[in-house]
């Protein structure tokens, strides 16, 4: 059974992972860790979460409790993950990363903290969108060469970062599979007198209202046709259940960086 940690515990994601974790057949939650000024320290994570008290109280400190679990789940922010992935380096714990946002220079330190402890970072944990980026290198191979391919994500009202990394990732994909690289041929919205468009360049559009969890279509368009591949959650659990999945997976990994596609043996 792997212990699991949830930081940002009181948050909407951190509900549902509460939830996703303590529900697993190979899992546990173990330990629940909200910041110090959140209401829901001392109180019981499952109730918060809305399945009944399973005996973890919210703590706001997690050198406290460094201990009492195996892999922590964080889907927080970039600037309060790196202390979490820190500490949970010098304690040799293993990771669950769902954070987006990171900088280069934060995503370096990711990098540098696998070589000690065992991680899986991936900007999306649902298992469709992973199926999703291999159907993308697929569609990449075959018609990315002749196609103008776009890039449509919708979020909810809340989402800091913009474009989603999911996004992000699927325009690495689609770079990736075409030899190029998404620094160079990202286009993020366009405005004004923008000229035609270059076919080698990959378009980002982003959308951000009410409670939508998450939406993502890529578009492959060629005069006369166009195929187009679209994932859309409807609710967070779908990413919950995917980090609990990635986290039992980790149980035999001592070190190295994994992403979903390493969980799903799609790589």
């Amino acid at each position: 059974m792997v212990r699991i940690a949830v930081v940002g515990a009181s948050g909407r994601m951190g509900l549902c992972l509460i939830k996703a974790a303590a529900l697993a057949d190979k899992a546990s939650a173990a330990v629940a860790v909200s910041r110090p000024d959140s209401d829901a320290v001392g109180k019981d994570a499952g109730e918060l979460a809305g399945i009944g008290a399973i005996g973890v109280k919210v703590v706001d400190d997690l050198t406290a409790v460094i201990d009492q679990f195996d892999v922590l789940i964080d889907f927080t922010r970039p600037d309060v993950s790196m202390a979490f992935i820190e500490q949970c380096r010098l304690a040799g714990k293993k990771l669950v990363i769902g954070t987006t946002g990171y900088s280069d220079a934060q995503k370096a330190l990711i990098n540098d903290a696998a070589k000690d402890i065992a991680i899986v970072f991936a900007p999306n944990m649902s298992v469709g969108v992973n199926l999703s980026l291999k159907l993308l290198e697929m569609a990449a191979k075959v018609m990315g060469s002749y196609t103008d391919i776009e890039i449509i994500e919708a979020h909810h009202r809340h989402k800091v970062d913009a474009p989603s990394g999911t996004a992000l990732r699927m325009g690495e994909v689609i770079a990736g599979t075409l030899g190029r690289d998404l620094k160079d041929c990202a286009v993020y919205g366009r405005e004004g007198n923008t000229g035609e468009r270059d076919r080698n360049t990959i378009g980002f559009s982003t959308i951000r209202a009410g409670d939508i969890v998450g939406e993502h279509t890529v578009m492959f368009a060629d005069d006369g046709e166009r195929v187009e591949i679209t994932h859309k959650a409807t609710s967070r659990m779908t990413f919950a259940n995917g980090a609990v999945r990635a986290a039992v997976w980790l149980q035999d990994k001592q070190n190295g960086l994994y992403d979903m596609q390493d969980v799903l043996g799609l790589s």
